[in-house]
C-alpha cells in the first residue's frame, strides 16, 4: 500500500471518527447519518456533483457554497453542514466518499449490525431486497446491513 494511500485512509478516518463522535455528543447521530446516506446517494448518482468536489480548479469556498446548498436543500444537520463546510475549507472534499464509508462503518458497527454483500444476476426490486435482508436477519439474530450489487453477467 503505498503512503499516499495511507495517509488517505487514516485522514479520511480521522475525519469520520471526529463526527462520528460529535454527533452522539449532540445527539445528532441520526440526522447526521440520514444526511451522510443521501449525500453518499449523490456522490454515487451525480457525475457532477463528483467531479466538482474533485476538481482542484474550483475554488474552495464555491465547493463549501455548493455544499451548504445542498444541505439546506436536504435539510441536513447544523453538525453534518458545519463539518462538509469545514473539509470543504480544508480542501479535504475529494476524501468525502471514503469519509461516509468510515462514518457509516462506525454507526453500523456500533448498531452490532452485520454487513453483507449480495449480488444477482436478476435485477431485484427494492422490496425482494428488503424480504431478503429481513430473512437473513431473522437467521443471523442480529441487524443486517446489505450492500446489493446487480451483475447481469454473473451465472444464475
Amino acid at each position: 500500500m503505498s503512503s499516499k494511500s495511507t495517509f488517505s485512509n487514516s485522514t479520511s478516518k480521522s475525519y469520520a471518527i471526529a463526527l462520528y463522535e460529535l454527533s452522539k455528543e449532540t445527539s445528532e447521530l441520526d440526522k447526521v447519518e440520514n444526511g451522510m446516506r443521501s449525500l453518499n446517494k449523490l456522490l454515487s448518482e451525480s457525475s457532477d456533483f463528483k467531479e466538482m468536489i474533485l476538481n482542484p480548479t474550483i475554488v474552495k469556498e464555491d465547493k463549501r457554497d455548493v455544499i451548504f446548498a445542498i444541505a439546506d436543500q436536504n435539510n441536513f444537520s447544523k453538525v453534518l453542514k458545519i463539518f462538509l463546510g469545514f473539509v470543504a475549507m480544508k480542501n479535504r472534499l475529494f476524501f468525502l466518499g471514503k469519509i461516509i464509508e468510515g462514518f457509516l462503518n462506525l454507526v453500523s458497527d456500533n448498531k452490532g449490525e452485520l454487513k453483507a454483500k449480495l449480488v444477482s444476476s436478476k435485477k431485484l426490486s427494492t422490496e425482494e431486497q428488503k424480504k431478503i435482508q429481513i430473512e437473513l436477519s431473522k437467521d443471523f439474530k442480529s441487524p443486517l446491513n446489505i450492500n446489493y450489487e446487480h451483475d447481469p453477467d454473473l451465472i444464475g
